[in-house]
């Protein structure tokens, strides 16, 4: 997508947005200048900016989890049908759960802090990742797997030089697809027991301090983080799997 739409875009949204807290004419819904100005008050004396770095930090963790563990999982299970028919019915099952369902559970287990609120995010991931990975193994063409066999390599150079290639692309569209879940569960997850993050700082400032400019201005932040994430594996796509784009 260009930047130029990009950009017409966020100003329509801006314009919708500052129409509305004109008609409206109420603290609930103030203007996106007096947002803006919150936002820079917020960032200048730390306090948003320590809630956006301890998100931040609970979005990569569970990330860069989730890869680590779904991707070699499913390379195993397309690789493997019996290993598939072994773990699909599990898949089945879990898979469509709404993973916010296990945010109490993980704090009784793993209580308050980070680690929680990891877990959370790394269910939503790990099982988008795993199964969309699984599907491209499986889906690889045998003649391709038996030329690459008949110049003589093994397991560990098919793995390199074809199954991990081909699994690039749903590993990223899994995190493509994800990050806006992931990140809407963290808010959620940031709600209990806790008084570091956007979804704590957001709460906070609107139900108890009823500061509404500071509170959009934590939305603002959180929106940044879910779109600086997807710009992000967008742009790994297009550098890690050029051929994907090589006829556009």
């Amino acid at each position: 997508m260009k930047r130029r739409d990009l950009l017409l875009a966020a100003a329509g949204l801006l314009v919708v947005w500052q129409a509305l807290a004109w008609l409206l004419d109420q603290a609930i819904l103030p203007s996106p200048w007096a947002v803006a100005l919150a936002l820079g008050d917020e960032l200048l004396n730390g306090d948003l900016l320590r809630h956006f770095l301890a998100s931040l930090w609970r979005v990569v963790a569970s990330t860069l989890l989730s890869i680590g563990l779904a991707a070699p999982a499913g390379l195993a299970l397309g690789q493997s049908k019996r290993l598939d028919r072994i773990f699909a019915p599990v898949i089945y099952i879990l898979y469509p759960i709404p993973k916010v369902v296990f945010v109490p559970v993980l704090l009784l287990f793993f209580g308050i802090g980070d680690l929680s609120k990891i877990l959370v995010i790394f269910l939503i991931l790990f099982f988008q990742i795993l199964v969309l990975v699984r599907d491209q193994a499986a889906a690889l063409r045998p003649e391709l797997l038996r030329s690459v066999r008949s110049l003589g390599a093994g397991r560990r150079a098919l793995f390199r030089l074809v199954y991990l290639p081909a699994s690039l692309p749903g590993i990223l569209t899994a995190l493509r697809q994800s990050i806006g879940t992931a990140v809407a569960v963290l808010y959620v997850a940031e709600l209990f027991a806790t008084r570091l993050g956007l979804g704590y700082y957001i709460y906070f400032q609107g139900s108890t301090l009823l500061n509404y400019p500071a509170m959009y201005a934590g939305i603002v932040m959180m929106s940044l983080l879910g779109l600086s994430l997807y710009f992000l594996v967008d742009g790994l796509e297009k550098r890690l799997c050029r051929w994907r784009f090589a006829g556009g």
